[in-house]
């Protein structure tokens, strides 16, 4: 078998809006270009259809360096919280196409599989999966692993255990999708071969991801290597992986667009629903990334008007700081202004710094709501059931 292309699948149509944008040698130059071209390309997603469905999922809540979050913002700072804590959420949809009405999952993250990536496992992720015990027994070390995975890394639901709250059955699930393969392993959903085989929980799914970022994780050096999961997608059938080589729309309403910097592979959510064109990734961790003048937290605020960053990257990896500066630029131009406060931009990134008891000394700005769009449709002989069922 080979892996599958746009052109095997119905639901897709390749996006040609930034084709060309980056060629410049003169990074001014591909910025402006990338700006000019989100304008227009987020113009034409609100002039057109939205999605079917769209649900924010939150999944768990975990630690991480604030030196990775707001980079350089603390290099100066004699004091800062080490430590900020980041919500990782699923999001749910559902998209008209050609070919009928399909389910989409974007980041749907096996949190205890995900566990094993080499950085979180050296902060204590592994450490605690691995502790003698079950979670839900009420005595023992079961009891001391619950209590520790609830302060450390509460977990506030699963990806299945979304579905069966949505009255999603596995088998409804056509596509998953992430902006890019950090700390995933997707073998559980799409089952693999070899000496660790896995059956696959989602057996009419494909993967959708950049051919760049499939590619990379083929072959890691180092500071890559500390933020994927080991043999992650070791094994992956390759008729699931569907490896894309541009931005695409995918259905009405949803694209999946370019976003090269945080790895080089990356893209990003663009999804068009009641509350605007909603843009997520994982290129930035706050809404005070995209608006860092904004921002209440002094060191992030001070270090845009120092320097006159229009965004503050999340920088664990930074393939290619510059790209990504420029790429998070692209999502805010393509998100426009949160209709909820005007002063920040339509961006939900995908791991989003959240308020945490444990470090009261930071605190984001503005934090993302839950978000419901439109409801599930039934599919012709059965199939996703309607929300409202």
């Amino acid at each position: 078998m080979t892996f599958r292309r746009i052109e095997d699948e119905p639901a897709l149509r390749r996006v040609t809006a930034f084709d060309g944008a980056r060629t410049s040698t003169v990074p001014t130059t591909r910025l402006e270009e990338v700006r000019r071209r989100a304008r227009a390309f987020g113009d034409e997603l609100r002039g057109g259809p939205k999605v079917l469905y769209m649900k924010t999922c939150e999944l768990v809540r975990v630690p991480y360096p604030t030196r990775y979050g707001f980079t350089a913002c603390f290099a100066q700072s004699l004091t800062t919280t080490p430590v900020m804590h980041i919500v990782n959420r699923l999001v749910v949809l559902q998209v008209k196409t050609p070919d009928g009405p399909k389910i989409i999952l974007s980041s749907p993250s096996d949190i205890l599989a995900n566990a094993e990536t080499r950085f979180f496992k050296r902060l204590g992720g592994g450490r605690l999966q691995g502790l003698a015990g079950h979670w839900n027994d009420k005595h023992g070390m079961g009891r001391v692993k619950a209590m520790a995975q609830k302060l450390v890394a509460p977990i506030t639901n699963t990806v299945d255990g979304w579905l069966k709250e949505l009255g999603i059955a596995p088998e409804e699930v056509d596509y998953i999708t992430y902006d890019h393969l950090h700390t995933q392993d997707v073998r559980n959903w799409l089952g693999s071969s070899g000496t660790d085989a896995r059956r696959a929980l989602f057996p009419n799914a494909k993967l959708l991801i950049m051919r760049r970022e499939w590619e990379a994780a083929q072959g890691l050096v180092p500071p890559q290597r500390d933020w994927y999961c080991p043999n992650g997608v070791a094994g992956l059938p390759e008729e699931r992986v569907v490896l894309l080589d541009s931005s695409v729309m995918v259905g009405e309403g949803l694209a999946l667009v370019e976003s090269p910097g945080h790895t080089m592979g990356n893209h990003s959510l663009v999804v068009h629903t009641d509350r605007g064109v909603i843009v997520s990734s994982e290129n930035g961790v706050s809404a005070d990334s995209y608006a860092p003048t904004a921002s209440r937290i002094d060191a992030v605020r001070k270090y845009a008007q120092a320097t006159g960053a229009e965004v503050i990257l999340n920088g664990n990896t930074q393939e290619s700081g510059l790209e990504q500066y420029i790429s998070m630029v692209m999502e805010k131009e393509l998100a426009g202004a949160n209709p909820r406060d005007a002063a920040f931009t339509n961006v939900m990134p995908s791991s989003e710094f959240a308020h945490h008891w444990a470090f009261p000394g930071l605190r984001p700005t503005f934090e993302w709501d839950p978000v419901e769009h439109g409801a599930l449709q039934r599919r012709v002989g059965g199939g996703a059931r309607s929300a409202a069922a």
